[in-house]
């Protein structure tokens, strides 16, 4: 009888057609493609959901503008979505669309069940309300008058509402997040519910609209329109087919494993969704990932700025690999991370062009020139530097294996990329050009040879949930047509490859080298315009100058100090004062960069305790992202870090 597999079950969130998606979407999406991927290289069931949120306000009036219905303007946008996903090769199951059928009923049927058992009551609301988030806020809760989640203009609304009692379930929700310390992640967007919405006193939730009719009705009383949390939140259950005919989906893959969101829904995923999901009696999800932004350097894309990057212009000119690799590389994910023309050139020529293509091309030249192509049979390790690389290799595995497991994809491509350094330093440690000057040392140039297609082929499979098309042209070049040789199982086989396996007689480059001047020059002209600058205001000088005088203990209140542990340290290359640290915060890994190097070396750092600044924005330094800062004191030249009682949990705040 066949095992049953285990089963993953990701979403990313439904995105709003009202416009063109840009890079910031496609960062989503992709991340959550590579978790797909990877537990599909690692044998599991994977439902892995994405779609679009249809209905509501302001799609009725961009139709309205355009002069088309609200139906025609959202299917034009959102065939635009779809050949975006395709053209980014997202592997998604199920994509759904809260205009389709299989979504309306269901909605309708968990909307009078609400009603029906008292978690839903009519009421008038009158408040502020965001048209672009599709939000209620109250008076308190505005920034300057403003909505607080995108500072744009907000509208007083008076008008009959149906109701949903938040505040019946909020002890359980508490109760929830304490006996599940995992669910929310990163652990700093938690405290940020707690503090900001719930404590507060959470209100009970409008979730009808009269103001406009571009929704699904409320069952027996249509004058009103399902407001859209209720519509757009369920759907990682409607999806499924729960409310159906056929709900075998639901049972087989709710709850879900991980709903991957970006931090401005996080309330609406942690707060609201899960009390829809307990007035329903039915299983909350596992996970609620909540990543950062992808900023610009003048702060988040808008057309308005002149600073959106259209990711179809990137693919279409660097290839979809690099822009897959650069998203999932660049950024500590969970974190805001800055995209950057100069950032995005400098990793395809330096991480995909010089270290992972050299690495192929210098390869597949040695074999043509040494043995006729064809790869040596593995004799086992026996060179100090074979089997140093052999162990190099598995401790690149297991660091892969948990960031991954926790979403850190960076840090699960930065280790891939040690090894991959590591393999290019083995070539000048062996010098196969030498070996092969002396018949003598045949053997051990076979040894390097083989070490060496060994490791390229365990690169290509940790590459799969990452890249699209290069792990099968490094599998191609190397002529490694078995494809039980690609799984994640064949990565215990150090020394698989068939005998005779004769590789091509040229690899073409995977990542031809770029022009570093002209490739920036022509990314910033893709961007759609420089916003004119703005001048500073005198109040704005004024509040500068009071901040260089001192800060308040509010100002001070800002700065998150917490409990971290160095688990690997290595310097920053061509940087003598910089160290690069992996940090375990108790729920998430960072990277952090430190100019410590004269005064600390790496392996007396590995294991320490030490305080962390966690809510510092991620900056680059010598190429590598620093998120975060430690702590450390200097007196008469001499630095020490801040140390910390040993009792204290990792991620413990410092107060």
């Amino acid at each position: 009888m066949e095992e049953k597999r285990k089963t993953f079950y990701i979403t990313t969130p439904i995105y709003y057609p009202s416009g063109n998606l840009h890079i910031g979407h496609a960062y989503t999406t992709v991340a959550g493609d590579a978790m797909a991927r990877y537990k599909r290289l690692r044998g599991f069931d994977v439902m892995f959901l994405t779609g679009t949120d249809e209905h509501g306000q302001k799609i009725q009036r961009k139709a309205k503008e355009k002069g088309v219905t609200p139906q025609q303007y959202v299917d034009e946008i959102v065939a635009g979505i779809q050949d975006l996903w395709k053209k980014l090769e997202i592997s998604n199951d199920d994509f759904i669309r809260t205009t389709q059928d299989r979504h309306k009923k269901a909605v309708e049927k968990i909307f009078k069940k609400l009603l029906d058992q008292g978690d839903i009551y009519l009421g008038e609301y009158e408040g502020w309300y965001c048209t672009p988030c599709e939000s209620f806020f109250t008076e308190r809760q505005l920034v300057d008058g403003k909505c607080p989640d995108c500072g744009r203009p907000v509208e007083k609304v008076k008008e009959e509402s149906y109701f949903f009692k938040m505040g019946k379930y909020v002890g359980r929700l508490l109760q929830y997040y304490e006996e599940n310390p995992d669910f929310i992640q990163p652990e700093s967007r938690k405290n940020e519910m707690i503090n900001n919405f719930i404590k507060p006193g959470l209100e009970d939730l409008a979730v009808s609209r009269t103001t406009f009719d571009w929704g699904i009705k409320v069952p027996g009383d249509p004058k009103h329109v399902i407001y859209v949390w209720i519509d757009a939140l369920t759907n990682y259950i409607t999806a499924l087919g729960y409310g159906s005919d056929d709900d075998s989906n639901y049972r087989k893959y709710w709850p879900a494993d991980v709903h991957l969101v970006g931090k401005e829904i996080v309330r609406f995923h942690t707060i609201y969704w899960p009390i829809m999901l307990m007035a329903l009696g039915l299983p909350l999800p596992k996970k609620v990932f909540a990543h950062g932004w992808l900023l610009m350097k003048d702060g988040k894309m808008s057309k308005s700025k002149g600073n959106v990057i259209d990711p179809v212009t990137l693919i279409d000119r660097y290839g979809l690999d690099a822009l897959r690799y650069y998203l999932l590389r660049e950024v500590p994910f969970g974190a805001d991370g800055i995209f950057t023309p100069e950032g995005f050139v400098e990793r395809i020529n330096f991480d995909l062009a010089n270290d992972l293509g050299n690495l192929l091309n210098r390869t597949i030249a040695m074999m043509n020139q040494y043995f006729d192509g064809v790869i040596p049979t593995f004799a086992g390790s026996h060179n100090p530097y074979s089997i140093q690389l052999v162990t190099a290799y598995k401790e690149a595995v297991k660091k892969y294996e948990d960031a991954m497991e926790n979403m850190q994809f960076s840090v699960a491509l930065a280790s891939l990329w040690e090894f991959v350094s590591r393999t290019n330093k083995y070539i000048d440690e062996t010098t196969p050009w030498t070996l092969a000057k002396d018949e003598t040392k045949r053997a051990d140039l076979a040894e390097v040879m083989v070490h060496l297609a060994e490791s390229l082929r365990h690169i290509a499979i940790l590459l799969q949930p990452f890249l699209t098309s290069t792990p099968k042209k490094m599998f191609d070049q190397l002529n490694i047509t078995d494809e039980s040789l690609h799984t994640w199982e064949s990565l215990s086989l150090f020394g698989s490859i068939p005998e005779g396996t004769k590789v091509v007689k040229k690899g073409k480059p995977i990542f031809p080298r770029l022009d570093m001047e002209k490739e920036i020059q022509f990314i910033k002209s893709q961007m759609q315009g420089a916003a004119p600058k703005k001048e500073e205001t005198k109040e704005e000088k004024a509040k500068a100058e009071d901040t260089k005088a001192g800060i308040t203990i509010d100002d001070f209140a800002k700065v998150e100090l917490r409990v971290a542990k160095v688990t690997a340290c290595e310097p920053v290359k061509k940087a003598d004062k910089l160290l690069k640290l992996q940090l375990d915060l108790g729920n998430e890994q960072r990277q952090v960069v430190s100019g410590i190097a004269e005064y600390y070396k790496p392996e007396e750092l590995v294991g320490r305790r030490v305080i962390v600044v966690a809510n510092l924005k991620p900056v680059k330094l010598r190429g590598e992202w620093s998120q975060g800062m430690i702590l450390a004191g200097e007196k008469d030249g001499i630095l020490s870090l801040a140390t910390i009682d040993e009792s204290l949990p990792l991620g413990a705040i410092v107060k």
